[in-house]
């Protein structure tokens, strides 16, 4: 038995539902963990979602940021916001347990802080949410169960995993200091989907709106799958969908999907 767990920013789930709908309907994943979905929890269209046979949590703010994590299985174990910060009123962290027949899976819905402009109080955020991100990531290991950190992570992991990347090496998105604190993530013992099953990189999950970027094919890859050594293993396959781009009103972002047989 497999199960699939996707990602995907939705740059805002009103503006983008038609599309959501679509795809959920075509794609049918297990899980899907959304980002940006840009509503406080009691606008979100709980109603049209669950039609389609999932279960919804929703950790939302107005008009920016917010996360989503549909099911088709039992949701548990619900847990909204980053550990280690009180204070940070930023919806960018969801996660919960998916009671699916073959075991709970853990899973949480990210959305890391972008950063720019780098550097300033943007970029000192994103980099202390990293090692918040990292703290708790550790915790979650000694679960020793399947987790699937999924998101929009706001990194460029590599010059493989952008178009070009004399456009993009002064961001905030491919940064060393960023880039270092993703690898940290990876180091504790996590795996990142796409790498292990397509290592050369040239596939992308963003196309900006502006120049035609879309158009010509001037991505970045920035979402992302990290798995537990338990995830991993299981692994069987990442798609990244990029149909979805093509259509009216899309997101800037892609889904991507991992496939586990668990």
């Amino acid at each position: 038995m497999t199960l699939t767990v996707a990602s995907w920013n939705v740059n805002s789930i009103k503006a983008r539902l038609p599309n959501v709908i679509e795809w959920l309907e075509d794609a049918k994943p297990d899980v899907a963990c959304l980002q940006e979905i840009k509503t406080v929890d009691e606008a979100f269209p709980r109603e049209e979602i669950e039609r389609l046979g999932y279960n919804i949590e929703a950790h939302g703010q107005k008009t920016y940021n917010g996360v989503a994590i549909l099911s088709r299985h039992p949701i548990e174990d619900v847990q909204a916001r980053l550990p280690g910060d009180d204070e940070d009123e930023q919806a960018r962290y969801l996660e919960a347990v998916i009671s699916a027949e073959t075991g709970p899976v853990r899973v949480a819905s990210i959305y890391l802080p972008n950063g720019n402009p780098a550097p300033g109080p943007k970029y000192d955020y994103k980099l202390a949410w990293m090692e918040r991100l990292y703290a708790h990531a550790g915790r979650l290991l000694a679960y020793e169960e399947p987790t699937i950190l999924a998101g929009d992570y706001n990194c460029i992991p590599r010059d493989s995993d952008c178009w070009d990347m004399a456009e993009w090496e002064k961001d905030a998105l491919a940064l060393p200091q960023t880039r270092a604190a993703f690898r940290a993530l990876k180091w504790l013992g996590y795996t990142e989907a796409f790498e292990q099953v397509d290592g050369r990189g040239h596939q992308y999950t963003f196309y900006d709106y502006q120049a035609g970027r879309w158009q010509k094919g001037h991505g970045i890859r920035i979402d992302h799958l990290l798995c537990s050594p338990q995830a991993a293993d299981r692994l069987e396959g990442v798609d990244i969908q990029r149909a979805t781009r093509g259509k009216p009103k899309a997101s800037d972002h892609i889904p991507i999907v991992g496939t586990f047989a668990l």
